[in-house]
């Protein structure tokens, strides 16, 4: 999908330079990087670190082609160390050969014994010549395989280094992601953390309880209270009088009469 989406920006780049010139294009420049760092941002964090694990991971192969290289390049150079060892032991003993051969055609003799044979000194000077001839060959290659000698010596100590640097700098990375790790756990338990409701749920239902039952023990006190009233007001056993009405008129005529009677203002009328 990414690649998808590259694609048709970069597609895009290229048809607004062919149509609109460089003007459009740094437009879809513009949306191009927008949209790689939203599809960076986009991707999760832990994503990212096993990504990063798997390519700390993947350097182990380079890690050890390089090994093996290093490897075959100090086999390499400890033969050319015996190569020169063996050229060095050998040019030693043929200098030594050519010296005596040279003191031997500068003396004034003319005949010399070298083992059990007998030479002139005309051969003496031939043989000194080619002997001195080989030397020369001989010195020459010494020095060449010294030179290639110190030459791969120094390259042997440059890729020991850069291995070096590249195994510190995989522990390193190591190390890093490993802290990258525990950040972003402490991130998640803030997170968790700052977005913690406490679920009082059970004791909202239990308060919801009480209350019910307070106001129903409320409502029941109530009705026995009312009962009692009833009771005090409309006695059952008490026969009902004959005529309600008379014991009303008797009761309010008694009373309106006597409220007349102790009236101020109707006494004063009433002595005029």
């Amino acid at each position: 999908m990414i690649k998808r989406v590259l694609f048709a920006t970069v597609g895009l780049t290229l048809l607004g330079v062919f149509f609109f010139g460089r003007g459009a294009a740094s437009y879809v420049g513009t949306a191009v990087g927008r949209i790689k760092d939203s599809i960076k941002d986009s991707v999760p964090v832990g994503f990212e670190l096993d990504r990063a694990r798997k390519m700390v991971k993947d350097l182990v192969p380079d890690i050890q082609r390089n090994m093996h290289m290093i490897a075959q390049e100090e086999v390499e150079v400890d033969r050319l160390d015996h190569q020169i060892a063996d050229c060095r032991q050998k040019l030693d003993k043929d200098k030594a050969d050519l010296l005596r051969l040279k003191g031997d055609a500068e003396s004034a003799k003319q005949e010399f014994t070298y083992g059990t044979r007998v030479y002139t000194v005309a051969q003496v000077k031939a043989d000194l010549s080619n002997r001195f001839e080989r030397f020369k060959t001989a010195d020459a290659t010494l020095k060449s395989l010294e030179g290639i000698h110190d030459a791969r010596q120094k390259g042997l100590e440059a890729a020991r280094q850069k291995l070096e640097a590249m195994l510190a700098a995989k522990r390193q990375m190591e190390v890093d992601i490993e802290n990258l790790e525990a950040r972003k756990k402490m991130v998640e338990v803030a997170q968790t953390t700052s977005n913690f409701q406490f679920d009082d749920s059970q004791l909202g239902q239990v308060k919801e309880l009480v209350s019910d039952l307070r106001t129903r023990l409320q409502v029941a006190e109530k009705m026995v209270s009312a009962e009692t009233s009833l009771h005090d007001e409309i006695p059952l056993d008490t026969p009902t009088p004959a005529n309600i009405v008379d014991q009303v008129t008797d009761y309010f005529g008694h009373s309106t009469q006597a409220a007349q009677e102790t009236d101020p203002v109707k006494v004063a009328k009433a002595e005029k």
